[in-house]
């Protein structure tokens, strides 16, 4: 952040790339959120998906998703505190991050706080080569369960403009609890569009389709997977002025169990929206 920013003398770790499966990277944004809240340090994380995951919006219906082709890949299935549609995050081709701070020091306007949240977003692609920029016009939607074929939002789906309409290559969302805020995103670094639409039951869209609606890091330069995490990881560090940080043994033990309670269960994932 700016040094004159009223936040950059807050207290901020920045948490490298770790590997989790589904359920306990969605935990681990919860307990961030409670220690952010508590007093203790903003996070700034970077993660990947270990197995592939397909997170689900929080009002999503279970019946949108194709289990058995699911459980027969080894995806799991996991639901978001966050709306909008599914996600597939696959372990190679996703890259996310998590920011989380305490809703006081943050804009109470909605799309003021995204504009906030993901300058270093924007500022990772911009050092990536990747003309990437909030979305300025809408393209219908055409599979609404899937959140990368849904109608595109200037507020917070980041696209790549085209000849042939803006390309999305980053969707990101907010939890905002009434002491943190939880911002959640994915950059699209290689597109698998079969994966994706496979995981949903009946998508009507074929893998050309997918790719006229979305780009990839990959795909607009020649940054390896481990550049891309490098300089997202740099521009996180740099836009709060963060240290190096890591979980407390407490967080962790909190967070495994909270992913076993809450976020693997059935009773969460599947529970159709109007019974939670």
């Amino acid at each position: 952040m700016d040094e004159a920013d009223a936040h950059a003398d807050r207290e901020w770790r920045l948490i490298r790339e770790e590997s989790w499966p589904g359920p306990m990277n969605m935990a681990l944004d919860e307990i961030a959120a409670e220690t952010a809240a508590d007093g203790g340090p903003r996070t700034l994380r970077i993660y990947r998906w270990e197995p592939s995951t397909l997170s689900l919006g929080y009002h999503q219906e279970p019946d949108t998703v194709d289990w058995d082709y699911c459980a027969a890949e080894g995806i799991t299935v996991t639901r978001r505190q966050t709306g909008g549609g599914g996600i597939y995050h696959d372990s190679h081709g996703d890259i996310s991050y998590t920011i989380v701070a305490p809703a006081d020091e943050l804009p109470g306007d909605l799309v003021e706080s995204y504009r906030l949240l993901c300058a270093p977003i924007l500022d990772a692609f911009d050092r990536l080569g990747v003309p990437a920029r909030f979305a300025e016009t809408g393209r219908p939607a055409i599979h609404d369960p899937a959140c990368y074929l849904r109608e595109l939002h200037p507020a917070h789906d980041v696209v790549v403009p085209g000849t042939d309409g803006p390309r999305k290559v980053s969707g990101n969302a907010q939890h905002r609890r009434s002491d943190a805020v939880v911002q959640h995103g994915s950059l699209t670094y290689a597109v698998r569009p079969e994966r994706h639409l496979d995981v949903f039951a009946a998508p009507g869209v074929d893998a050309a389709t997918f790719r006229e609606r979305v780009t990839s890091i990959a795909e607009q330069s020649d940054a390896t997977r481990e550049e891309a995490v490098a300089t997202l990881e740099a521009a996180l560090r740099e836009w709060a002025d963060a240290e190096a940080g890591a979980w407390t043994d407490d967080e962790l033990a909190r967070a495994r169990e909270r992913a076993d309670s809450k976020y693997a269960s059935d009773e969460w994932t599947r529970r159709r929206p109007g019974d939670r």
